[in-house]
């Protein structure tokens, strides 16, 4: 499984030429495999950039993100106990809690996590690729 940080769905339905190679080559593959995922609180976090005029998507969040979604089959995966408690735990060099929650999902499903964010790629706390 191949999860999407919140910048790489954004990228890849905005701005596609912002992706690595190697991201673009895995969300092509993913897509292929239908094996492409985010996690829930990647959608807040687009609604939050849309409601503060950090992101401009010409249209509103959930038209947004319903349209990314579709775009590619990407699934969106809830947290769960496990994740929750798997957020407080793990070892990241930051507190943000989105990007804990999407490093503790990406772990509980064994997924690899597409990423532009340095911290979560130097960490070894969850496996990315960029």
């Amino acid at each position: 499984m191949i999860l999407l940080d919140t910048c790489i769905l954004i990228f890849d339905a905005l701005t596609p030429e912002r992706l690595s190679p190697l991201a673009r080559q895995a969300l092509d593959r993913g897509e292929a495999q239908r094996s492409l995922a985010c996690a829930d609180i990647t959608l807040w976090e687009i609604a939050m950039l849309v409601g503060k005029g950090r992101l401009d998507p010409g249209t509103d969040s959930a038209t947004f993100c319903r349209l990314a979604l579709d775009a590619r089959a990407v699934a969106v995966l809830p947290i769960t106990p496990e994740i929750a408690r798997a957020s407080i735990e793990i070892d990241l060099p930051q507190g943000d809690p989105a990007d804990r929650l999407i490093a503790a999902t990406a772990n509980a499903y064994g997924a690899i996590l597409v990423t532009i964010n340095e911290k979560l790629r130097e960490s070894a706390a969850v496996a990315t690729l960029w």
